[in-house]
């Protein structure tokens, strides 16, 4: 599995652009055809998460997935001989489809060109043009074009002064979603209004809670991010915080039915998550150390890096388990219709 911190700019190509403004290193053109696969009522869209299977010429076929983080997305890679969505993948969004198949939903055919920008300390950003046209047994029923900046080796500032020069040779705003969610006309779903009466204000919050758990599921069933599994756990606690808060408004043994299960979930991320904890502030007292203090603290982290090792495999397992799964349906039917008393 390959994977990157997708850092990009998209921007729409209309009439009045001239054309990609930069000198650079020319990348071939070549033409991608992406089948996107999601479940029958899209949960992945549903999400942000947007999972193709891309083959072209120069390439071999390839599974992406694109998982929001933050303001940017992670993207991970894996090899494609078979149009069979691999395990792995199904296992990083169980969360998600709770088991439903995946299937292609939407084929689009991208013919992409343009350049590689470069600074002196090396590179800085591909900048392509795409002309994409979404298939409908095999025939264009509809095409849009977008430019799109992504940074290779440069950062924030090196991507607004790209976005600048693009903007003065005729680049507009873009339609601003993935290419799926244009193909599909899909719009990102609205988190639910904090306003109005308490009950709808208490409402709204244990769903904005329950949609962070499930932005933070694959990476915590990842195992290398570290801040993904502190953001599920957190999620965790505070829709257990709301539930206890909300008690004089909540039917209370459903309330506390809920918030015993979701206690028995935080307990499966504590102990990974201490051991994240412990290991970056012993890290860092190591590099303190000279000598054979260092080596003996080295050992020390070592031995807890293997344990950290033991306790993701433990909780990859939780999150396969069938109560894990059934917890994640109860919370979809609490926090849209939460038992209120009276």
């Amino acid at each position: 599995m390959r994977s990157t911190v997708e850092r990009e700019l998209k921007l729409g190509a209309g009439a009045e652009f001239a054309g990609i403004p930069f000198e650079g290193r020319e990348l071939p053109e070549e033409v991608l055809t992406s089948t996107y696969f999601d479940t029958d009522d899209l949960r992945l869209a549903e999400g942000r998460i947007t999972l193709r299977r891309r083959t072209a010429e120069s390439r071999e076929p390839a599974w992406q997935l694109k998982l929001p983080t933050g303001g940017d997305r992670l993207e991970l890679e894996w090899p494609a001989p078979t149009e069979a969505v691999p395990a792995e993948v199904r296992d990083l969004l169980k969360a998600r489809t709770r088991g439903a198949p995946l299937s292609a939903v939407a084929t689009l055919r991208t013919r992409r060109s343009g350049v590689v920008v470069r600074d002196a300390g090396g590179d800085v950003a591909e900048v392509v043009r795409d002309s994409v046209e979404v298939l409908d047994g095999g025939r264009p029923v509809r095409v849009f074009n977008e430019i799109e900046a992504e940074l290779v080796g440069g950062d924030a500032k090196a991507l607004k002064r790209l976005e600048r020069r693009l903007r003065d040779a005729g680049a507009c705003d873009g339609d601003g979603r993935p290419k799926l969610f244009q193909a599909l006309d899909l719009r990102p779903p609205k988190p639910a209004s904090g306003r109005g009466s308490a009950r709808a204000r208490l409402a709204a919050a244990l769903q904005e809670q329950y949609r962070e758990i499930l932005t933070h599921d694959p990476g915590t069933r990842l195992g290398n991010d570290p801040e993904a599994l502190h953001d599920h756990r957190v999620a965790i606690r505070r829709l257990r915080a709301m539930l206890r808060a909300g008690r004089p408004m909540l039917d209370r043994t459903w309330a506390d039915d809920l918030r015993r299960s979701l206690r028995d979930a935080g307990h499966a991320l504590a102990q990974v998550r201490d051991l994240d904890v412990l290991l970056e502030q012993l890290r860092a007292d190591v590099d303190e150390l000279d000598g054979p203090e260092r080596a003996g603290g080295a050992r020390i982290v070592r031995i807890l890096e293997e344990r950290r090792e033991r306790a993701q495999t433990d909780l990859s397992a939780a999150l396969r388990e069938p109560a894990y799964v059934s917890l994640l349906n109860r919370l979809e039917h609490a926090v849209k219709e939460p038992r209120f008393a009276g």
